[in-house]
């Protein structure tokens, strides 16, 4: 059994039906999703905001490289091209944890590092999960709320939820 917490962003095109799509695609694995959150992007780019989505899943495997493999089959469903890092996307899914029969899988793999090397610095992951998991806690740096409380959240705001 994994539980995995999963990062959706999307700012190209119809955004809330990229993530509508995606959370869709995930389909009986879904436990929970937050609402959508209008997000300011990160990393410099100009680009439009995005909308930002957690989804918390759950399936009977234990191979966490399947998560990433569902995120990486999410992408190219909606398109996504890797034209300039940290650039506007359709859809961007990030495997932010995964937990194995309950306990949290660390990895440096160069597929997938987990938990998410950035996610203790990024409000657009932090806020959306702390709606649908308050008590949750990032391995190696606490509980999710207190790293919300230390971050930036100009910009954020609820904007609706995935149907």
């Amino acid at each position: 059994m994994s539980r995995a917490v999963l990062s959706l962003g999307s700012n190209l095109g119809d955004r809330t039906a990229h993530l509508q799509t995606a959370v869709r695609s995930l389909g009986r694995t879904v436990r929970a999703v937050s609402s959508i959150y209008r997000t300011p992007p990160w990393g410099g780019v100009e680009q439009p905001d995005f909308y930002n989505i957690v989804v918390i899943a759950e399936d009977d495997g234990d191979d966490p490289l399947a998560w990433w493999r569902r995120c990486q089959a999410l992408e190219e469903a909606a398109g996504r091209v890797r034209a300039v890092r940290w650039g506007p996307r359709t859809l961007d899914a990030d495997v932010v944890l995964v937990e194995v029969h309950g306990h949290a899988v660390l990895s440096d793999d160069p597929e997938l590092t987990l938990p998410h090397p950035r996610a203790a610095e990024r409000a657009f992951v932090l806020a959306p999960w702390v709606e649908v998991d308050p008590g949750a806690e990032l391995p190696g740096a606490g509980p999710i709320a207190d790293l919300l409380d230390e971050l930036d959240t100009t910009g954020i705001a609820r904007v609706g939820h995935v149907h």
